[in-house]
């Protein structure tokens, strides 16, 4: 296994950029601490190239899509970047306009890997707030992605599911946590008869921070005394602003730093991550693993993650959700403490590196001649 050249590719990686970034830093690290050569390759304000502890980090002008997001509209750029290192495989964490890398990689007798960070269907039915059409074109995209992928890469059963009937060779490899940087001893709740909840990630509809920011406002309507504190940036902030009304809702922004975002939660009662689309749930298993039970819904990739000993869940309506809540109240302590911290080591990011390492691995022994690679030659008998 040694010696390979992983080459990651993404979109929609920035300062504040959430789940996706974690995941491609940690594998990355990973890679480079195994012995490997790791090239990144993401948008920028201009091109270029970086080495760094972490690998070379290779950036390609790209124009801004949002305040916090890039796009490259033209992936020929990010393709001729991958000519230029040539790597024994790629990963690529995009099935926009990146995915013509499984294209390219077909014809450079390179292995591909698309890490699918996201269930098109369902997020893309949220982000448009409705679902007509969404499953049809999003059955086409998915089942041209898994011809031009060697395998397809999902985080949890329910992103499975979207690759059904596709003839996709699917890779089931959980994500993990920083058991270290996220830890009970970081904090405790504060006792003072207060129920304090908290919501990570981005406040945007396709994440459901409606549906938590809801939540509360039932539980305050029920004369719960509470308190939620929001983390995170978006497009949705004044949309939310209005739904809390006088509840006891609190935006704090992005948070820069991991050790503080680690305080804050550990700091909380109950952590809600009740987006009902979400095909693993990072923000899930940081909770956990700073010892907050965690309340999410009954269904999605975030479920798989918390049992009975860690948390609750419900139907994704904010009244079943508040009972969820308020079903752990009398649970609240450190005996729940613990037996969140231990479902998140379960998880560590250890296991995942090692997981996606033999996959690159398997890949790179399936190629004729990998050791030699022939670019500008089509490998036929892998399609």
């Amino acid at each position: 296994m040694g010696g390979m050249r992983i080459a990651q590719l993404a979109n929609f990686v920035g300062p504040t950029s959430g789940g996706m970034k974690v995941v491609i830093e940690e594998l990355g690290k990973g890679y480079v601490a195994a012995g490997h050569t790791r090239i990144f390759v993401a948008p920028g304000e201009r091109d270029e190239v970086t080495e760094t502890e972490a690998g070379i980090l290779v950036t390609v002008r790209a124009p801004k899509v949002s305040q916090q997001y890039r796009m490259i509209f033209r992936p020929w750029r990010a393709l001729d970047v991958l000519g230029r290192f040539r790597p024994t495989s790629i990963e690529v964490s995009d099935k926009w306009t990146l995915s013509p890398a499984g294209r390219w990689a077909s014809r450079n007798n390179v292995g591909s890997v698309l890490f699918s960070h996201e269930q098109l269907s369902d997020m893309l039915s949220m982000w448009a707030r409705r679902s007509f059409g969404v499953e049809t074109a999003v059955g086409a995209l998915n089942r041209r992605l898994a011809k031009e992928f060697d395998r397809v890469v999902v985080t949890s059963r329910y992103a499975a599911d979207e690759f059904e009937s596709t003839g996709a060779q699917l890779e089931l490899v959980p994500l993990g946590v920083d058991l270290d940087i996220f830890h009970p001893a970081k904090g405790t709740p504060a006792d003072d008869g207060l129920l304090k909840l908290c919501y990570v990630g981005r406040l945007s509809h396709e994440k459901s921070p409606q549906l938590a920011v809801a939540t509360v406002v039932e539980l305050h309507r029920r004369g719960r005394p509470v308190r939620l504190d929001l983390y995170g940036t978006g497009p949705d902030l004044a949309e939310l602003e209005a739904l809390a009304g006088d509840a006891p809702v609190h935006f704090h922004g992005f948070v820069a730093g991991r050790e503080e975002v680690a305080r804050r939660i550990a700091a909380a009662d109950v952590s809600l991550s009740v987006c009902p689309a979400e095909t693993f749930g990072l923000a899930v298993l940081e909770a956990l693993a700073c010892g907050t039970p965690v309340v999410t819904s009954n269904r999605g990739g975030a479920h798989e993650l918390v049992d009975a000993s860690s948390g609750a869940s419900a139907d994704p309506d904010p009244e079943l959700l508040a009972d969820a809540v308020e079903s752990l109240v009398p649970r609240l302590g450190p005996e729940l403490r613990e037996a969140a911290r231990a479902r998140a080591e379960q998880y560590s990011w250890s296991r995942t590196v090692r997981q996606m390492l033999d996959l690159h691995s398997r890949l790179a022994d399936e190629i004729p001649d990998a050791s030699v690679r022939g670019f500008g030659h089509r490998r036929g008998e892998m399609r």
